[in-house]
């Protein structure tokens, strides 16, 4: 993503030009600034041992303003907006809210703090990049990286792959599947294995939910990403190639996931419940043992993955399937859609610039994306250097192996690790970005001691059956089974108003038909289905809708190659 929309705003000045040299090693006054965060989940003063990371080093408080806490929507963004601040420090999440506020003359020109940023620097191709167009630096990337944009984004594991009770897989005998039907076989003699979960309760193959349907059913768009292809509104798009579907096609991935779910309901693989259950019901059944598949590694593996099931042999592994081509993004040289910017009218600029700049050392890193999942937390609480390597440490494998429940030692503060984590929920650099220090990435479980740390029952046998890997990620670069979508970080054009509307009512057509066709009971009921969704659509402007979202394809296709080319 570029500021190239905003191409014709001036920028607003820094209220102070105090910014020659290094930062200030210490700040003597204590502050409270204002972090309008599109994407955070934590709303009022931060605090836990993030929160005293960044007291004892900028003696600083961080108030986070929340749109997601506050109802969602535009509104509070438009609120602030009108009220000409947005912040001191302000996260944007969409290409909308940064021409906005950059119109609006709501971001600061960094500029005379862009010579002390050092930490910043080694990713000054993606900062001019980002403001080429501008008259100054308004904005950084997150996300970014050093790395080639056709290495994986990812850790031990890919975003969207078949995972499935491996436990049950094996009791079968680990049969081959070569195709979509070949699994629901397997789904069908596991869920024969098992019919009911501990608690009594009927086992299911697939559980759907409808909180993440858009313009179409998200739980049905997840199977053309295990084939090469990735959602851009109503188009499925090749990661390589210029075979290029249409959601409506009738034998496109996204019609033939629906197809596979509708068999899967005449089976009995299919939770009755799905029309009326939300994630957070769905992800309470994987706990308990009653659903059989999983989309992602974080849906199926964190709910049922425990310690004492894996201990059992019990678990979610990936499931080897012919024909696969996983999708993997790329890494982002030049940063992903979110950025950091600092207020006009922040109060202490200096400082704001000051602390974006340490989000991007290794020190930030390591603290800004501790969470569990991702990097460990600071050196020293969660891990410590041995015999070269980094490892984690006892509070670490209590933190980072226990649902990040542990208390964390009161030197670094009070309360659970998971709960004190940062509030910002956006990461400055990759994690598979390799630390100098270390010389190994900041994503914690791509570190070798944590590989030999969590090996159990589970994972032992599913690395016998998987040519020895001891990832998913390396199970399927080693069968050339990954697809790795060169990271360009682009992002498409705001909608017209007219193509927001139509969008709005054909995506309300195809998702309401596509839960009828997967919940169908029998070919002519399908095809019927089929058939209406179809003529509805484009009798509500499908074709207008289509073309806008190949051309974004394209678009998007055009800044991958764009970014090989430069980067390799």
């Amino acid at each position: 993503m570029t500021l190239s929309s905003c191409s014709l705003i001036s920028g607003t000045s820094p209220q102070s030009t105090n910014a020659s040299g290094p930062f200030p090693s210490t700040w003597k006054k204590e502050i409270t600034i204002d972090v309008f965060d599109d994407v955070a989940n934590y709303q009022g003063i931060a605090n836990g041992w993030f929160a005293k990371v960044v007291k004892d080093k900028f003696n600083m408080k961080l108030n986070m303003i929340a749109p997601n806490v506050a109802g969602g929507g535009d509104t509070l963004f438009n609120t602030r907006s009108a009220a000409g601040s947005l912040g001191d420090l302000v996260i944007i999440g969409s290409s909308a809210h940064l021409t906005e506020s950059l119109k609006g003359g709501l971001l600061l020109d960094a500029s005379p703090y862009y010579g002390s940023m050092q930490n910043a620097k080694p990713f000054d191709a993606a900062v001019k990049h980002l403001n080429k167009s501008q008259k100054g630096t308004f904005a950084f990337p997150s996300t970014v990286s050093n790395l080639k944009p056709t290495v994986p984004s990812e850790g031990a594991d890919p975003t969207v792959a078949p995972y499935l009770r491996w436990d049950l897989y094996a009791k079968l005998g680990y049969p081959p599947i070569n195709d979509l039907d070949g699994l629901l076989d397997v789904l069908k003699k596991m869920q024969q294995l098992e019919p009911k979960a501990p608690n009594g309760k009927p086992v299911y193959a697939f559980s759907f939910f409808k909180d993440w349907d858009s313009v179409v059913m998200q739980n049905a768009g997840q199977f053309a990403s295990f084939f090469g292809y990735q959602g851009t509104g109503l188009v499925f798009a090749p990661v390589h190639g210029s075979d290029y579907q249409g959601v409506l096609d009738s034998n496109g991935y996204y019609v033939e996931a629906l197809r596979l779910y509708a068999k899967a309901n005449r089976m009995g693989l299919v939770d009755p419940d799905s029309p009326t259950q939300d994630y957070s019901t769905l992800f309470t059944k994987f706990q308990n043992g009653q659903v059989l598949f999983s989309w992602w590694p974080w849906l199926g593996g964190s709910a049922y993955n425990t310690d004492s099931n894996q201990k059992q042999g019990k678990g979610f592994e990936m499931v080897p399937m012919k024909n696969l081509k996983v999708v993997s993004t790329g890494v982002q040289p030049y940063g992903g859609t979110l950025v950091y910017a600092i207020g006009a009218k922040a109060r202490d600029p200096q400082r704001v610039a000051a602390f974006i700049d340490w989000l991007y050392s290794p020190e930030g890193v390591y603290a800004n994306s501790g969470t569990v999942g991702g990097a460990p937390g600071p050196k020293g609480m969660t891990w410590t250097m041995s015999s070269g390597k980094p490892k984690l440490n006892a509070f670490g494998q209590a933190a980072l192996l226990g649902g990040g429940t542990a208390t964390v030692p009161a030197s670094y503060g009070t309360g659970s690790f998971s709960k004190g984590g940062s509030p910002i929920n956006m990461a400055a650099v990759a994690l598979v970005d390799k630390d100098p220090a270390t010389g190994e990435p900041f994503e914690y479980t791509l570190w070798p001691s944590y590989e030999a740390l969590i090996e159990n029952p589970l994972t032992k046998d599913w690395s016998a059956h998987m040519d020895g890997a001891k990832t998913t990620m390396g199970y399927l670069q080693k069968k050339g089974q990954l697809v790795v979508a060169p990271g360009a970080g682009y992002i498409a054009p705001v909608d017209s108003s007219e193509i927001a509307t139509l969008r709005s009512q054909v995506g309300s057509t195809i998702v309401t038909n596509s839960w009828k066709m997967a919940m169908s009971t029998s070919d002519s009921e399908f095809n019927a289905l089929l058939k209406e969704m179809q003529t509805t659509a484009n009798g509500l402007g499908y074709d207008k809708v289509y073309k806008v979202d190949l051309a974004n394809a394209k678009a998007q296709a055009a800044a991958q190659a764009a970014i090989v080319k430069k980067f390799g």
